[in-house]
């Protein structure tokens, strides 16, 4: 996931200041890219599945697929996949602490950052929905394009939230997102999908904008839930702490779409035509 991606980044950098919280500890030992490993998988892992996942998602809707519940929940029904890394770096941390004066902490969250990991996974869901139901009515290219303005809500976002400044670079980029995004919607009808009325067309393109949105609010929020935690906790953001935080966002937005699918009777294509409930 981005959001893993982006915490692991934000663990390797000096923390920045806000008005609202203290100078992080600094993170002087990190290392260069080539030899963080983990962070390249990561990396890949990110980049592969952000050019995979459109493509399936979209052949769902193109193929006669119309639960838009169901295709938000499998955007992060894989988060048990993490419990593995998370395990080995638990196991590591007991290791390294065997001979230590206090026990290892089986979690690193505390409650307040747990409160605010969950309101993300909230956020997280919601993003997710709002995505699939763009993606059932716009081409991919076009879902691409609008998801990639998520850039010019994040620095919008990042500067109201932790007070990262605006550069020349991201202000072009914000500009030539924007330009791109109003052009599409000035031509709707020249890449509208067959079958897709001009309604549809407009309500995924909105839906589309909105989810960037969001998920723009998510990231610099995230890294604002780290940045207190580690001013009050005087620690710096770990390996382990990012893990702990993905899972909860994981459960949490697959849990919030399973509710969506249950309020929408979804889970009754789990159920062969042929089987008669009583």
């Amino acid at each position: 996931m981005e959001e893993e991606a982006t915490s692991q980044r934000r663990a390797q950098q000096p923390a920045c200041k806000n008005d609202s919280t203290k100078q992080l500890p600094s993170s002087a030992g990190a290392k260069p890219l080539r030899h963080n490993p983990l962070l390249v998988v990561n990396f890949i892992l990110m980049a592969v599945g952000s050019a995979c996942g459109p493509l399936l998602l979209r052949a769902y809707f193109l193929h006669g697929g119309t639960r838009k519940w169901l295709s938000s929940l499998l955007t992060t029904a894989g988060w048990p996949l993490l419990l593995a890394p998370l395990s080995v770096s638990i196991l590591s941390r007991r290791r390294h602490n065997r001979y230590g004066d206090t026990a290892t902490r089986l979690f690193l969250m505390s409650p307040r950052l747990l409160v605010a990991t969950v309101a993300v996974g909230l956020m997280t869901g919601l993003d997710d929905f709002l995505y699939a139901y763009g993606l059932a009515y716009l081409p991919v290219s076009t879902s691409s394009i609008l998801v990639s303005t998520q850039l010019a809500f994040t620095a919008a976002f990042a500067l109201l939230l932790v007070r990262q400044r605006f550069t020349a670079f991201s202000v072009i980029a914000v500009v030539l997102i924007s330009v791109g995004a109003a052009m599409l919607g000035m031509n709707a009808g020249g890449g509208r999908p067959a079958g897709v009325t001009r309604v549809q067309y407009y309500a995924g393109f909105g839906m589309t904008l909105g989810a960037a949105a969001l998920y723009g609010l998510v990231l610099p929020v995230v890294e604002l839930s780290q940045a207190r935690h580690a001013a009050r906790a005087g620690a710096a953001v770990t390996y382990t702490l990012v893990m702990e935080m993905q899972i909860v966002i994981g459960f949490t937005a697959t849990a919030f779409s399973a509710v969506g699918m249950l309020v929408n009777n979804d889970f009754q294509i789990l159920v062969p035509n042929e089987v008669q409930m009583p």
